[in-house]
């Protein structure tokens, strides 16, 4: 096994790892934030997580012989931020979290639940990811608006990288925010101190609270959002690659993990899509027989992070949150214009997804349930009328 170690799979697992933590930490961030969670509360989840992605990387790596990735959901990130504090506040939100860990272990051992998961239509499932993205997406306009010194330096690194090369955009952008917040903000005055007394998290146990309304508004739009847009893309993605993960295995472990760690603030655990691609392609090693050993350190590299995780979320506070919103908004864009694209591609159920992407945009909630959860439902019922029409005129 140590024969297969090679220092093109040791740099690719590095480089995976902090990729995908800093493309899309600021969306995790204002998740957690939108949900209610303290800056305590947001490092411990950051803390787990990536501790919950390592062990399950490496051991499914060392196991399974296939670079076999996990990330945390950022789709699903996405959905708490649009769908802001629910009624009980973050225990509330907590038993949200692992309600949806449970559903997902669930699917892994239950195989007629991942089939009704995979029989949703993609195209409502795809339209309500676009209607809980779009808003989020725009944050960097707002962000310019709310102060162009500050947001427009953070937008055009983005746009001028991004042409360039988009893999390294969004850590570009998200280097502007540190050089705005350094040379253009306002630090307080004891702002290293701060830092230095955060640098290392503690975990903060959070006591569910396990209400139907957190279940229907977070728990279940989080489940077919994590599945819909993580872990089935992140099968496929190895299957691409020539590899067979053992997906109900894979499903059942990442939704148990998912579960235990809720109780520390962590959104679910999932299996990785682009950062798996990143691992599994032959940047990592030209042997896609000893590709696994890129996703065994960049599991590992994950608990490096997390340890930075208080002195991270100490640094981002001291900064407008309109500018890491931004950030958050800029890591959406590539997610917002493949959802729409998916949503909209197909003729038949163009109708049904406008509506399901119209609701759920809206971000209006309706007897404590928020808009995604009604939005796939409004576009599902647009999509069995339309069919039981066409089925007449037949």
């Amino acid at each position: 096994m140590l024969r297969d170690f090679s220092g093109q799979s040791f740099f690719m697992g590095v480089l995976t790892a902090v990729v995908g933590f800093v493309s899309s930490f600021a969306v995790v961030l204002h998740g957690l934030s939108a949900m209610g969670a303290s800056e305590a509360e947001q490092a411990s989840a950051l803390l787990i997580v990536c501790v919950s992605q390592s062990v399950l990387a490496v051991f499914f790596s060392l196991r399974t012989r296939m670079p076999v990735m996990m990330a945390w959901s950022t789709p699903g990130a996405a959905l708490l931020a649009a769908t802001g504090s629910i009624e009980g506040g973050f225990p509330a939100a907590i038993g949200a979290f692992v309600l949806c860990g449970l559903l997902i272990a669930i699917t892994g051992l239950f195989r007629p639940l991942g089939t009704a998961i995979r029989r949703i239509p993609a195209p409502l499932a795809s339209a309500m990811l676009a209607g809980i993205l779009v808003g989020l997406c725009l944050a960097p306009v707002k962000a310019v608006a709310f102060d162009p010194r500050l947001g427009l330096p953070i937008v055009l690194t983005f746009m001028a990288v991004s042409a360039w090369r988009r893999l390294w955009a969004v850590p570009a952008a998200l280097a502007a925010f540190v050089l705005v917040l350094l040379l253009g903000g306002e630090l307080p005055a004891d702002a290293l101190a701060r830092l230095e007394g955060a640098i290392h998290p503690d975990l903060v146990f959070v006591m569910p609270d396990f209400t139907l309304s957190g279940f229907v508004s977070v728990a279940l739009p989080l489940f077919i959002v994590t599945m819909a847009s993580q872990n089935i893309p992140g099968i496929a993605i190895l299957k691409a690659h020539g590899y067979e993960p053992p997906a109900g295995p894979l499903f059942a472990a990442t939704g148990l993990f998912s579960a235990i760690s809720a109780f520390f603030g962590a959104l679910p655990t999932n299996l990785a899509a682009i950062t798996a691609a990143m691992c599994a392609g032959e940047d990592a090693h030209p042997d896609p027989a000893r590709r696994y050993w890129a996703a065994v350190i960049g599991g590992g590299a994950y608990i490096f992070l997390g340890l930075l995780a208080g002195g991270i979320i100490a640094f981002v506070a001291m900064s407008p949150p309109i500018l890491l919103q931004a950030v958050a908004g800029l890591a959406l864009i590539g997610a917002l214009s493949n959802a729409v694209h998916a949503a909209f591609h197909e003729r038949e159920t163009r109708e049904a997804a406008a509506i399901t992407f119209v609701v759920t945009a809206s971000g209006i909630s309706f007897a404590g349930i928020s808009g995604a959860f009604w939005g796939l439902l409004a576009g599902g019922l647009m999509l069995g009328l339309s069919n039981f029409v066409q089925t007449l005129k037949k």
